[in-house]
């Protein structure tokens, strides 16, 4: 029997995966997990008594919009690096548009505030909390994510646990914003920042582990 007989055969009774398949099973986990974060939020940390009011300044789509594009471009990476192939990793640049936007926004309202706030606007009333918030929040969402890649079949598992992190970072600072009061670009650009970066950290320390098959 040569190779091509071999795999003929060994492939002959597979049944066709479905085409979207892949992006199916990781929507259900970041949904899922999105659920019980949507769920924490709300019960635990409570959903902003003026947020019918907020939902029509510019701040708080500022801040969706940051977290939104984040979590659509690193759940892309992850698709990606979910596939037992080779990946470049290039378009991942594309990350840097919304934080070079937000930077802009940043630099134009600390222009337009007397200097002496500008350590306000940074800091806000939540800074040392925030950070940490987004990373307990994104726990869910990575678990949702790990459940997801449990059938499929990741090479680079450092890279693609970082990726199932940012994911989960983001869309976890997403559902934040509905508790969040603050409303500087700077405050947005620092904290829930290093609360996405830290838990793309823990998913690259956890990820050859938990993701091994």
């Amino acid at each position: 029997m040569n190779t091509e007989q071999l795999i003929g055969d060994l492939s002959r009774d597979v049944p066709a995966v479905p085409r979207h398949a892949l992006g199916r099973r990781i929507g259900v986990g970041i949904v899922a997990g999105g659920c019980v974060t949507l769920l924490l939020v709300a019960a635990v940390l409570g959903v902003r008594p003026d947020l019918d009011a907020e939902m029509r300044g510019f701040s708080f789509w500022m801040k969706w919009t940051y977290t939104t594009s984040l979590g659509i471009g690193a759940v892309i990476a992850v698709m990606r690096l979910a596939r037992p192939t080779p990946v470049a990793l290039n378009s991942l640049w594309l990350l840097a548009i919304p934080v070079l936007l937000l930077s802009g926004i940043g630099i134009g309202e600390l222009a337009g505030t007397p200097s002496r706030d500008w350590v306000v606007m940074w800091l806000g009333a939540s800074w040392k909390a925030c950070p940490w918030l987004v990373l307990a929040l994104s726990m869910p969402i990575f678990i949702g994510l790990l459940w997801s890649f449990r059938r499929l079949a990741p090479t680079r598992l450092r890279a693609a646990g970082a990726a199932a992190g940012l994911a989960a970072g983001a869309w976890a600072a997403t559902l934040y914003c509905l508790h969040c009061p603050e409303v500087s670009a700077i405050f947005v650009l620092t904290w829930y920042s290093l609360g996405i970066a830290l838990a793309g950290a823990f998913g690259a320390l956890v990820g050859p582990r938990l993701l091994r098959w």
